[in-house]
């Protein structure tokens, strides 16, 4: 009897994920996604770090776009970083970001503090890159994404207003070094929590570019990674 209560439970939990997602998942965009045949395009790169994933992009794009569109915060960071050929931005909680630069140093104290506790500030991590990000990250999941120029535009919107401002609203100062090669912090805008962790953010920025998403999917990259499968038809990058 206790088997049957508790196989019962697993498999009310498991429809009510199924349910949660189905209802939740936000439909691609026909309009800005995917590119037009034969229309021109710019690909970006989502790297799975695997619990944290990010967006790899030239940097020469996102000078002339946010120049073109006056997103300020995104011009003077590829200003910044303008020896560099690639930015892979991301965005996190302050204290679990700047504390656990691998998974190795994963805590349980820090993730239960990082995804219940109220308030959690949140930091943009960019990274300048020499080369591209297969080559960068070999050993990381990499799905190559093409994006119209409106849905590129939508993305860098996205990416701009992740910045914090001062309260004239320019850019702040970066609040220190990044994780790793040449990174920088800077503060960034809304709360980490169970409900919007970075792989989120990630899925709000391709919403936002036209692709479909699932944000209970998205929670974890592997999730997130998937729906771009099978939803998008997306194929990951091969490792060498």
């Amino acid at each position: 009897m206790k088997w049957r209560i508790a196989g019962w439970a697993v498999a009310a939990i498991v429809a009510f994920v199924v349910a949660l997602t189905v209802l939740t998942a936000r439909p691609a965009d026909p309009a800005l996604w995917p590119p037009a045949a034969g229309a021109p395009n710019i690909e970006i790169d989502v790297v799975s770090h695997g619990y944290h994933s990010g967006l790899v992009i030239a940097r020469a794009a996102i000078a002339e776009a946010a120049e073109r569109s006056g997103d300020v915060a995104l011009t003077a960071v590829a200003q910044r970083f303008a020896n560099y050929q690639w930015l892979e931005i991301g965005w996190g909680d302050e204290g679990f970001y700047r504390s656990v630069p691998d998974v190795t140093s994963l805590t349980v104290r820090l993730a239960l503090r990082a995804l219940f506790a109220p308030g959690n500030a949140s930091v943009v991590h960019v990274v300048g890159l020499s080369l591209p990000a297969r080559e960068t990250f070999p050993n990381a999941d990499i799905i190559r994404i093409p994006l119209s120029d409106e849905g590129f535009v939508r993305i860098l919107m996205g990416l701009d207003a992740s910045f914090g401002r001062d309260p004239n609203g320019a850019p702040l100062e970066p609040l220190g070094p990044g994780l790793y090669g040449p990174s920088l912090f800077y503060r960034g805008i809304g709360a980490f929590h169970a409900f919007n962790v970075c792989n989120h953010w990630v899925a709000r920025l391709l919403s936002g570019a036209g692709l479909p998403t699932a944000p209970v999917l998205a929670t974890l990259p592997l999730g997130l990674f998937l729906d771009l499968k099978w939803r998008a038809g997306l194929v990951p990058l091969p490792k060498p």
